[in-house]
């Protein structure tokens, strides 16, 4: 015997898979259209359902009506803040807009008189030079006289009045008729008009404002805005000396007398000069209260309303107190922030929000998998779990805030921490695999950040948390492993949360302290509650355990202690079976625990009939002689539904029902089928009228490695019993063969062993067998043999028969034992 093993190929041209024309074979499907139909429907109703459920959760206040309150009622009851919502301060709004309006600065419009006035003065002086120039005997003492001659001739020329009146039309100042007459004297010399020119230029572009002390008082408060009227620029200015008033402004141009008579000739001119100069000064900053007002009014408009937080379950009145206008403003700003209509549509977008994540993960990580069968019991399983561990969390964030407040040293976030969240992933990967506990980590992770405000790094707490207590679990043979798993996530909890903490800023404080005792204590919470829940989950969805299969795995259990009495054949067949598939499981990554108990009850509805097997009959007497091979494949069919149903009596588990009723697949009892086919041959009838489908088993074929590996070694163990001399080269020659039968078969399409798994298995059956059916020592023969016993009875030459050499007919003898099992 080789180690190893190898599985002949199929016939070149053979399909692995039956076809049609093969014949039609009864095996039902992993899940029918019907079946899917169904969990389609289930599913739909299931994702909706907690789509909706968690969204009224998430919003519970649209369930119930606000109370009414008025001025000077007496509360009935505590109120809380169900929300987050903010109150305005009106009196410390109006006072921050006031402050706004009084720092507005006002506006002065600004009228340059460069802009006007200068070419006003040249055009008087252009225009007035058309009079005649006086004599220059006028400068003499006789000037009076020669004078009043001068003005007559002149009357007489030009109307002196119209050039007059022009004069100081265009400049819009009052006539002045000696200022007039001095500069006709002069013949309004050029030296005037600049020195006007420059003077007022120099005063208005400083700016003359006619009430001073409005404009100083506007000053001191901040500045105002110069907005010049032809240019529309707008510049700010605090410096208040660089104004005049009206008459700061004429005296600033008094002042300059001295400095002009001694660069103008005659010296008259410069106290024409000034004259002029002070007559055309005027006011050109204007306050402009319009603008003023609609920026002021502007500025108290940008200012935002002051408010203050009220926080989620702070207390807006308590009990007994009489209803204030404070107590009445809390109430209707939380009225004013719970809009009913805007909650109602919260929940379906929350529902819809919600609705996708389940149906997105259902359908990429779910459908279709092991981990949700068509019964829909996984799936309802999986759906009341997050929604428990859900509700339970809801109901423990208001049981956390009224702790928290009634001590007040610590906030309620840091007893979120002793949250058992763990406890879902933990009955998740129990009884639906690791794969699904990650799944349903990260859904129920999201669903517990959202009812603490959307915080990531609770996120981040419980999804870790979750994960851990997934790992830990996920190969639970005792019930002390939940308590062991809960002390290392309660010790990864306590360390998340100080972390948690750390971010912000209060390590060094009670509320630290605080959240981590809650996390180590969550995690224990977990291993507790998961251990206590077990039990009733296995009761109520009839799912199967390590734990539980480790006591159906007694052999003092009553089913098996009735089979070893009733078919005692078949419980030692079991037993051996079971020893096969233990050693192997493992090699393929199988469940050994699954694959050993199924096997001890894979046979158990032999119990019934156990007689017309052939591992019970201890006589000569075979009872399928007197049946017809239709009737005989009948019985041995019958044994895979009367074991389901003992099965499901006993409660043995689904995983167990399963491989009970898949462990002959759809497969061809083909010693009757071929008895058959001989006797209507006999009878001269087409044996084509012998339908295999008859003589089959009804399936599923093998849906799970472990039933796969469950048929292989029910088919082989019973072929190593025909064996007249089962040496290491017959035993591994028949595992070959039978392997190779039941692949090319097709029975084993449906399971998840691959070609090195089948290799793996001939191997491991391979040394199993040889130990069992090893070689025994050949006594000596005794001189005086004692009579023979009857056939069911002891016989002390039995181990000498099984032993050294065998005739020529063993090789028959065995090839008709095999094809009694439908093997060869």
């Amino acid at each position: 015997m080789t180690d190893k093993t190898k599985i002949r190929p199929l016939p070149k041209g053979k399909p692995a898979k039956r076809t049609e024309r093969d014949g039609a074979v009864r095996a039902k499907p992993a899940a029918s259209p019907k079946k899917r139909q169904g969990a389609d429907r289930l599913s739909w109703a299931v994702l909706v359902t907690l789509s909706l459920v968690i969204s009224l959760l998430l919003f519970p206040n649209i369930l119930s009506k606000p109370a009414s309150y008025k001025l000077g009622d007496i509360a009935k009851r505590d109120i809380k803040a169900s929300h987050d919502f903010l109150i305005e301060n009106k009196a410390l709004t109006e006072a921050d807009r006031e402050k706004a309006a009084r720092d507005t600065m006002a506006v002065y419009d600004f009228d340059n008189a460069a802009v006007n006035v200068v070419p006003a003065i040249r055009e008087a002086f252009n225009m007035s030079r058309m009079l005649p120039v006086p004599p220059s005997d006028l400068y003499g003492s006789d000037e009076q006289s020669a004078s009043e001659e001068q003005r007559t001739t002149t009357e007489d020329s030009v109307d002196y009045n119209i050039v007059k009146n022009r004069f100081f039309s265009i400049l819009e100042i009052p006539p002045d008729e000696d200022l007039f007459s001095q500069l006709v004297r002069f013949g309004f010399p050029s030296s005037v008009e600049e020195t006007v020119v420059r003077m007022v230029t120099a005063v208005s572009g400083r700016g003359v404002v006619g009430n001073r002390a409005m404009l100083k008082n506007q000053i001191e408060k901040g500045g105002i805005v110069l907005h010049e009227i032809y240019s529309k620029k707008e510049i700010s200015v605090t410096d208040f000396d660089r104004f005049f008033d009206l008459a700061g402004a004429r005296q600033y141009v008094e002042n300059q007398v001295d400095g002009l008579k001694a660069s103008m000739q005659p010296p008259q001119l410069a106290g024409l000069s000034v004259r002029l100069a002070q007559a055309l000064i005027e006011p050109n900053l204007t306050f402009n209260q319009r603008e003023t007002e609609a920026r002021k009014e502007l500025a108290r408009k940008s200012v935002k309303p002051v408010y203050f937080r009220m926080k989620k379950g702070e207390m807006l009145v308590r009990e007994g107190e009489r209803i204030g206008p404070e107590h009445l403003l809390r109430l209707s700003e939380a009225g004013k922030s719970f809009n009913r209509i805007d909650m109602i549509g919260r929940v379906p977008a929350m529902a819809i929000l919600i609705g996708f994540l389940l149906f997105v993960v259902y359908i990429v990580s779910l459908r279709g998998t092991k981990s949700i069968r068509a019964d829909g019991r996984d799936l309802v399983f999986s759906a009341s779990v997050l929604l428990s561990v859900f509700t339970f969390f809801w109901t423990y964030d208001y049981v956390a805030d009224e702790i928290a407040r009634g001590f007040g040293s610590f906030s309620s976030t840091a007893l979120l921490f002793a949250m058992p969240v763990a406890t879902g992933a933990m009955l998740i990967s129990i009884f639906q695999g690791t794969v699904m506990a990650v799944t349903f980590s990260l859904i129920i992770s999201v669903l517990s950040s959202l009812l603490t405000g959307g915080r990531v790094e609770f996120f981040l707490y419980f999804f870790v948390s979750s994960i851990v207590a997934a790992y830990g679990v996920r190969n639970c043979y005792e019930r002390g492993i939940l308590i062991k798993t809960g002390l290392l996530v309660g010790l990864m909890n306590a360390v998340l949360a100080l972390a948690v903490e750390m971010i912000y800023g209060s390590l060094y404080s009670l509320e630290a302290l605080i959240a981590a005792t809650c996390g180590l204590f969550g995690g224990l919470l977990s291993g507790v509650i998961a251990t206590g829940i077990l039990p009733l989950v296995e009761m109520s969805f009839g799912f199967t355990t390590d734990i539980k299969l480790l006591e159906l795995g007694n052999l003092d259990q009553p089913l098996l202690r009735e089979l070893m009495v009733r078919a005692p054949g078949t419980y030692h067949h079991s037993v051996i079976i079971s020893n096969m598939v233990e050693a192997t499981a493992k090699a393929v990554q199988a469940n050994p625990l699954l694959a050993k108990v199924s096997a001890y009850y894979h046979d158990i509805g032999k119990m019934k009939k156990p007689l017309y097997f052939v591992e019970n009959q201890t006589g000569s007497e075979n009872k399928h002689e007197r049946l017809a091979p239709s009737m005989s494949s009948l019985i041995l069919i019958s044994h895979v539904k009367d074991g389901a149903e003992l099965a499901k009596k006993h409660k043995l588990g689904r995983e167990i029902i399963d491989i009970i009723q898949q462990h002959h697949g759809s497969s061809l009892i083909s010693f009757f089928y071929q008895k058959a086919k001989d006797r209507m041959g006999s009878r001269g009838s087409k044996s084509t009228e012998i339908k295999d489908e008859d003589f089959r088993y009804p399936g599923p074929k093998p849906q799970t490695k472990e039933a796969g590996l469950v048929m292989l070694a029910d088919m082989v163990e019973a072929a190593a019993r025909s064996l007249v001399d089962p040496t290491p080269a017959r035993i591994q020659g028949m595992v070959q063969k039978i392997i190779n039968k039941a692949f090319s078969d097709g029975q084993l399409d449906e399971c998840e062993l691959t070609l090195k798994d089948l290799h793996e298995i001939a191997k491991s059956f391979n040394k199993t067998l040889s130990g069992i059916f090893h070689h025994r020592i050949e006594y000596p023969e005794v001189v005086e043999r004692t009579p023979k016993k009857a056939r069911n009875g002891n016989t002390n030459h039995a181990a000498t028969e099984d032993s050294g050499d065998k005739k020529s007919e063993d090789k028959a003898e065995t090839e008709k034992g095999l094809r009694r099992l439908g093997l060869s």
